[in-house]
């Protein structure tokens, strides 16, 4: 998995890198075939900005989360990728069962 975290107006901290790193290995926990990973950490006034892109294979997932502070933003970005990969994976479960019972009725 290539992570790569970048910063606009923000400079991204080695604390501040471990803490997305730790969070975004439970996505690889749930799917293991993380191609690439790109973080944008910014500052808009008042509010923090985290932006997620996973690449996976067939698909793209790009979440965003807001929070006045930093650490709690990227909790909530960590959840909000947690369920779109899931829910991906299980997509994607669904397509491969139902192929094979497809396969399994065409013989």
């Amino acid at each position: 998995m290539n992570l790569n975290i970048s910063g606009h107006h923000l400079e991204v901290t080695p604390a501040i890198r471990e803490y997305v790193t730790t969070k975004l290995e439970r996505v690889t926990r749930h799917f293991d075939s993380v191609i690439d990973v790109g973080v944008i950490l910014s500052v808009e006034k008042l509010n923090q900005k985290i932006e997620v892109t996973v690449h996976v294979r067939g698909k793209d997932i790009h979440v965003e989360a807001i929070d006045e502070n930093l650490y709690a933003a990227i909790d909530l970005l960590a959840d909000k990728l947690d369920r779109q990969v899931v829910k991906h994976k299980e997509k994607l479960m669904d397509h491969r069962g139902e192929a094979l019972k497809h396969q399994a009725v065409a013989e």
